[in-house]
């Protein structure tokens, strides 16, 4: 495969994880062992916040207050569209039992997570679609009780568009409390008692390690870091179009690594010609965060081939990837890794991170290799049942039996076995 990197990245997503583990490390043991008081000292320590954890209902009434009409129903439109897809995606799996052999029944339950914490950013931007992207989807998928939170800004709270579209999707509980003390919190139920059995949300690099330390003790609904764009384009594409794309992902963070991947070399000269002047566009924070974040880890590959295009694309496993190709649909059949795939020009990362109706807490750093993004399914257990007649333990029972002794294991031979005779004595079934 001849590929050359036209802009190389001087750093990679997993640049400063050694240091990000340990300070997540010890803020996550402090607030275990201080309880809701540590976890209240890390918000005024970091966002200068001195209320109380649980916002009221109170506060609620009030940020819809503050909330325009327009903005309400720029919320609602996204909901509808999220909600919908949720819903399809719940009724494409389905609790059901099959008879595997005369008398013998086995079959899947869904069973919806007791308690799902769901974390919305708020620290540089606002992220009001990621309150409905989690607690929506929670709710579609019958989570009992839904803890969100969401880091404060100053003694003000949450941001009022934050908090009214977390009441509107369904939050039972809502937390002032952002990055690792808001995903403690939930984790150990603070000020709720109730544990979250799964955390999902998008975040920073803090966030993210504060979920991957954790699972195990619960559910995760992937490793959802600082978000990641690639872009696969050849000659066809409008590189204005394609750098503008990229730049609105980099304006998420410093750390938010932009790809493009072309089979021309025009269309490369092209757009890295117009970046600065697209992020200099700008206001300041997403500015300056766009800057280091192109400069740092933005990369432009340049392949001979359609295939080696789609080979280098599936090994970098984006998390949000476009296509701006004359043969979208050739990469749409072929292209296998991606958290989201966006085909042609006509649709954007920008669509599905707000209001299409897909989902935006998409796997990065790789995870999209072997996991897709948040759905329905995540807050669902499908366990499995079984049940049989006697008559159908002559047959069972005796395969079991032999493949337990075949294993050592006679315990299992046993169990089979005192079934056998009680079921059919006088027969050797053995």
């Amino acid at each position: 495969m001849t590929i050359t990197y036209i802009k190389k990245a001087s750093k990679t997503p997993q640049t400063g994880t050694d240091e990000t583990q340990k300070i997540v490390a010890d803020m996550l043991a402090t607030i275990e062992a201080g309880g809701e008081d540590a976890a209240l000292e890390y918000g005024r320590k970091l966002d200068g916040f001195n209320g109380n954890a649980v916002v009221s209902a109170e506060q609620i009434a009030a940020a819809a207050d503050a909330v325009s009409p327009q903005l309400k129903d720029d919320i609602q439109f996204s909901l509808d569209r999220v909600r919908t897809f949720a819903e399809a995606q719940r009724d494409s799996i389905k609790s059901f039992e099959t008879e595997l052999s005369p008398g013998l029944w086995a079959g899947q339950k869904l069973i919806p997570i007791e308690t799902a914490g769901c974390y919305v950013p708020g620290g540089r931007y606002a992220h009001v679609a990621s309150a409905i992207m989690s607690i929506a989807t929670a709710k579609v998928a019958g989570v009992k009780h839904i803890v969100a939170c969401s880091a404060p800004n100053g003694e003000d709270g949450p941001n009022p568009a934050i908090l009214y579209a977390m009441n509107l999707c369904g939050a039972d509980t809502i937390l002032s409390l952002g990055g690792v003390q808001g995903i403690a919190a939930m984790a150990f139920g603070l000020f709720t008692g109730k544990p979250a059995r799964i955390l999902v949300g998008p975040g920073n690099r803090f966030v993210a390690e504060a979920k991957r330390s954790l699972y195990g003790r619960v559910g995760i609904d992937m490793f959802a870091g600082p978000t990641e764009i690639a872009v696969i384009a050849d000659e066809s594409a409008d590189p204005a179009v394609v750098a503008e794309d990229l730049v609105s992902q980099a304006e998420h963070g410093p750390d938010s690594p932009a790809w493009l991947f072309t089979t021309s070399q025009k269309l490369a000269d092209d757009v890295i010609a117009q970046m600065q002047t697209h992020i200099e566009a700008l206001p300041d924070i997403a500015r300056n965060a766009a800057t280091a974040a192109w400069r740092d880890y933005g990369e432009v590959v340049l392949c001979d081939t359609d295939e080696e295009v789609a080979t280098i694309s599936d090994e970098y496993a984006a998390e949000h990837l476009e296509v701006h190709t004359s043969k979208d649909d050739w990469y749409m059949d072929r292209l296998q890794n991606y958290g989201s795939l966006f085909v042609g020009e006509e649709t954007t990362v920008t669509y599905g991170d707000k209001c299409s109706g897909t989902n935006h807490i998409l796997p990065t750093k790789g995870a999209a290799h072997y996991t897709g993004g948040l759905s329905v399914h995540k807050f669902m257990k499908v366990v499995t049942t079984q049940r049989m007649t006697r008559e159908a333990n002559r047959e069972v029972g005796a395969a079991a039996a032999r493949i337990s002794r075949l294993e050592g294991m006679e315990g299992h031979a046993r169990a089979a076995d005192v079934r056998l005779r009680k079921y059919f004595p006088g027969e050797n079934l053995g």
